[in-house]
């Protein structure tokens, strides 16, 4: 099985849609994702993750399941922190959090992250314990059961499908981190997806296990081939 993951495009938060810039972007990555064959097409319950999918769709006349434990907005709620400001954003977009998670006290507790003594105020465990449950029951459906922390996937019936998901940023970091086994905390502090950013990901089968592999992350190139500014411009973190 080969794993399409997809942000969706430009958004407009309120009320959720797409830019003008996203639909230019949707339609970019419909044009290659069609090229290379989907057989199956998921997407969050968000309308912006369903209008970039939406063009894909209409192209190799496909419908979309829609997946609910991907709306951003129970992940938002499971992983934000409260600025100096007083404000709340991501853990991974406050600064001093970032600092935190790359600290080496936070590295040494690897998966079991959220019990750093910084950490504790809120119930961050529940939050990446919901992903992993709802992402491995999705997972198991399409064939692969997850041993946890193994880095593999017990083969249950193989599969050969090109399956497609479109879905969020702060999703998707906690969701790849889960499926690649990478502590969350290492993983959002070295990588970013950018809108409509693809990531695919085989499922290299041995035997009786698949391994994922990326081979590619948050590609922009589609962006690029229809003269769309890609994220390298004007959408880079800075710490």
């Amino acid at each position: 099985m080969i794993l399409f993951y997809v942000r969706h495009g430009d958004p407009i938060y309120s009320p959720d849609s797409l830019t003008p810039l996203g639909e230019r972007q949707a339609e970019a990555l419909g044009k290659r994702l069609s090229a290379y064959g989907i057989d199956r097409v998921f997407a969050s319950t968000s309308e912006r993750a369903k209008l970039t999918a939406k063009p894909l769709c209409e192209m190799l006349k496909k419908e979309i399941t829609e997946l609910d434990f991907c709306n951003e907005s129970y992940t938002w709620n499971d992983f934000i922190v409260k600025t100096k400001s007083g404000s709340w954003t991501w853990l991974f977009s406050d600064p001093d959090t970032r600092v935190l998670m790359l600290d080496k006290s936070m590295r040494d507790l690897g998966f079991e992250w959220y019990n750093h003594p910084k950490l504790v105020d809120r119930d961050y465990k529940k939050g990446i314990e919901r992903i992993y449950d709802e992402s491995d029951k999705w997972l198991a459906s399409l064939g692969y059961e997850h041993e946890r922390y193994s880095g593999r996937y017990k083969i249950q019936s193989r599969n050969s499908e090109r399956i497609a998901l479109f879905a969020h940023q702060g999703f998707g970091l906690a969701f790849m981190s889960c499926l690649l086994d990478i502590p969350y905390p290492s993983f959002t502090t070295h990588f970013d997806i950018c809108t409509t950013g693809l990531t695919v990901i085989n499922f290299q089968e041995a035997g009786e296990y698949a391994i994922p592999r990326v081979l590619t992350f948050s590609d922009e190139g589609h962006l690029y081939k229809e003269g769309i500014m890609t994220g390298y411009y004007f959408n880079t973190i800075r710490f």
